[in-house]
């Protein structure tokens, strides 16, 4: 335990990301200061929103700099600590990046959670109880506040948050529909996860055939939209959304790469007279714990059990994340460090 391994965001991508935006390196491990606390990594989480830190220019958080250690939500093991509330063995949760171990300042409120993994295993905490599961639970309760015998419709239904926000909606008594992408994973949303139906946009490429194939799905129209894709799907969404419709707006990963806009007829915004509201979940953390204890009990009750899609090493981090990006990943992917 001398040495580190690292990956480092070396170039901003001109258009989609890129293997070359990325390198490995290591570096020698640091000695521990009083109040620090230093975490071996076992699972890495690749989200979405790591595409949006690698651009300048306005968001809602700063762009991850060049040269530093790519960010990312981590479990490990702490195998070092002087901290009086942190012992060697702990399973814990941060936000300890795309690196094997990382060192923490664990006096600082909420930057190392202890986790326990007796009924529940740590990769779970980076996924349906983590994370992507409040992010779920915060648009679905907080925005789109569900009734029972509502239709609601979540984008990228098979991953993460999306399977999640199809469990908590059930929970609620809605008829819910996702959308994914492939034959293959429509079929694993409606028979594994208990979707009450899929629509395959890959099957529907245009607005027109698209909204059909919604129609189908929810005949009595939308009354909560989870929206983690944009683009053509939102458009389409858009055109079924009842009279007073909520659409939680969590990302829009077609965007990400420099895609046209959504929203082809904001119009309908007036005409169906909906709210829409984004949201960064982060910025709501005193609802994680209300969160964290609904997410864990759909899990131990076996009704919120998400397949994850696991990468070999810290090297394959880089081309796991670019095949997130595309949609290759089957629920939540992860990389095993």
């Amino acid at each position: 335990m001398s040495e580190n391994q690292q990956i480092v965001l070396k170039s901003r991508p001109a258009g989609a990301a890129t293997l070359e935006n990325f390198e490995l390196r290591s570096e020698p491990l640091p000695a521990l200061l009083e109040g620090q606390v230093r975490v071996r990594h076992q699972f890495l989480s690749l989200d979405p929103y790591m595409r949006g830190r690698m651009n300048e220019g306005k968001s809602y958080a700063a762009a991850q700099a060049l040269g530093e250690v790519m960010i990312g939500g981590t479990v490990g093991e702490v195998v070092e600590s002087r901290h009086a509330s942190f012992s060697v063995g702990d399973a814990v949760a941060g936000m300890g990046g795309w690196q094997l171990y990382s060192v923490v300042n664990a006096d600082q409120p909420g930057v190392l959670r202890k986790l326990d993994t007796r009924q529940i295993p740590i990769s779970a905490y980076l996924g349906a109880v983590g994370m992507p599961g409040v992010t779920a639970w915060w648009g679905l309760v907080r925005i789109i506040e569900p009734r029972k015998g509502e239709t609601v419709v979540v984008s990228a239904a098979s991953g993460a948050v999306g399977s999640a926000v199809g469990a908590l909606a059930q929970a609620r008594g809605c008829r819910v529909v996702g959308i994914a992408g492939g034959a293959e994973k429509c079929a694993y949303v409606k028979n594994e996860l208990g979707f009450d139906d899929c629509v395959d946009y890959k099957a529907h490429r245009d607005l027109a055939d698209l909204s059909k194939a919604l129609k189908a799905a929810c005949p009595h129209g939308i009354d909560g939209y989870f929206e983690n894709v944009g683009g053509v799907v939102t458009d389409a969404v858009m055109r079924r959304m009842n009279a007073f419709g909520r659409m939680a707006v969590c990302g829009m990963i077609s965007r990400y790469d420099g895609a046209a806009p959504s929203m082809a007829d904001p119009s309908l915004i007036l005409i169906s007279r909906l709210k829409l509201q984004g949201f960064i979940v982060s910025e709501h953390m005193q609802d994680w714990p209300e969160a964290l204890r609904e997410l864990a009990g759909l899990y131990i009750g076996g009704k919120l059990r998400p397949r994850e899609t696991v990468a070999q090493g810290l090297a394959a981090a880089p081309q796991a994340f670019l095949g997130l990006l595309k949609g290759h990943n089957f629920g939540k992917q992860l990389v095993r460090l």
